[in-house]
């Protein structure tokens, strides 16, 4: 006979599923999820099996070191047991799940001596009322990089910003925002929502009224200024954020993808906003354009680090190998595109990456092996109060723009071609 599971197992197996994923097998925490949790018919049960994955990666150190300090050597990394335990302990200490219910629904997780060391682990811990630390610690490896690379200011800042949830940032489509939305403007076009905020039927989506975009992210588009009808190509568009706003501020667009599957919600944003851009599925390292244009946004394939708050498994499965590799196709993308664009042009590079080796570095090796561009320096009025340009760039780091609520990490360059 069958031994019925405690409601709620299900999301919690989900969860383990997602877990081994991304910090065994190194996969981005939404590429994992449908996989993961294919037996789970409920949205609910779906969206909390995700929430569970995403509390435990930006608090893994800190349940590490509670479990290790419960057990007489440390578990394996990998372990089943350790799994269980990292979520059945956030559940408790983090999303005020009674602690019955946290460790009856992950037990069935795990048999044998597994199962009675996390039921064992679990109770002795529960006896000490632990707590965990109100800013979360980061993994040592990104810690160590990002003080080599920004200082320790700056890894203390990003400790933070993990553990607060992140805003929500909207771009109108046209100058005012509806009426019924309440929030700050920090540029034109925008509107920074509460936190917390349930953007799921919010006045004016279905009109195509706003779109939601990190503030960071809208800042490469907005450096063109008004279009006036000039031609622009949007190099990895998907999902379509700056497509979106390209369109609007009077471009014409052709946005580049090689993935269908984006491009289709690039396509449905379009129709849903009422704005208008030619789309092709193509990789850009094998497509050209038929002729030299005006524009050109290259937000490129990246480490995306700069997007933790929002996505805490990129701490984890990013490895320095990843970035170097990364790094040399942004090089090479843009050596690519650089010959498409006229002379007096404007190219934009931009990556949601807090590593130089994608940012700086990529523009100091472009710059030195391209005589015919330069830099086009970014001015303090283009960029919301809070940012300012360094050396002519944009470098968003963690504290950046601290007392507006934060914002993405980000690294953006303008540069024009000057014959």
């Amino acid at each position: 006979m069958k031994i019925q599971e405690p409601a709620g197992t299900g999301s919690r197996r989900a969860a383990l599923r997602l877990l081994d994923a991304v910090l065994r097998k190194g996969l981005p925490l939404e590429a994992a999820l449908d996989t993961a949790t294919r037996d789970l018919e409920r949205p609910d049960d779906k969206a909390f099996a995700h929430a569970i994955t995403a509390e435990t990666l930006r608090r893994l150190v800190d349940l590490d070191a509670l479990i290790d300090s419960a057990t007489a050597k440390p578990l394996p990394d990998d372990a089943k047991a350790r799994s269980a335990l990292r979520i059945a302990l956030v559940q408790a200490l983090a999303m005020s799940t009674p602690h019955h219910a946290a460790i009856s629904t992950v037990l069935p997780l795990v048999d044998g001596g597994p199962r009675r060391l996390v039921h064992g682990v679990f109770s002795a811990l529960m006896r000490r009322n632990p707590t965990l630390p109100e800013v979360p610690a980061l993994p040592s490896a990104v810690a160590e990089r990002w003080e080599v690379a920004w200082g320790s200011a700056v890894v203390r800042e990003a400790s933070r910003a993990i553990g607060v949830p992140p805003p929500i940032d909207l771009v109108l489509a046209q100058d005012e925002a509806p009426e019924a939305l309440e929030g700050v403007s920090f540029m034109p076009r925008h509107l920074r929502l509460a936190r917390g905020t349930a953007v799921a039927g919010l006045s004016g989506y279905g009109s195509g009224d706003w779109w939601v975009q990190d503030i960071a992210a809208s800042i490469p588009a907005r450096l063109f200024g008004a279009g006036e009808g000039r031609r622009v190509l949007d190099l990895c568009a998907a999902p379509g954020g700056k497509t979106m706003q390209l369109a609007s501020a009077g471009f014409q667009v052709t946005a580049i993808d090689a993935s269908e599957s984006r491009l289709a919600r690039l396509r449905e944003n379009l129709e849903r906003t009422r704005l208008h851009a030619e789309i092709r599925t193509a990789h850009l390292m094998k497509w050209s354009p038929p002729e030299k244009v005006d524009a050109i946004l290259l937000d490129a394939p990246c480490s995306a680090t700069g997007i933790f708050r929002r996505h805490p498994d990129v701490l984890h499965r990013v490895r320095p190998r990843a970035i170097r590799e990364l790094a040399e196709g942004q090089k090479a993308m843009l050596a690519r595109a650089a010959g498409w664009l006229k002379p007096g042009g404007t190219l934009v590079y931009s990556v949601c990456s807090l590593e130089p080796e994608e940012g700086e570095q990529v523009l100091s090796a472009v710059l030195g092996s391209r005589g015919d561009y330069a830099l086009d320096p970014v001015r303090p009025e283009e960029l919301p109060p809070g940012m300012r340009p360094n050396n002519g760039t944009v470098r968003i780091l963690p504290g950046t723009f601290a007392e507006q609520g934060g914002a993405d990490g980000f690294f953006i360059a303008r540069l024009t071609r000057i014959s």
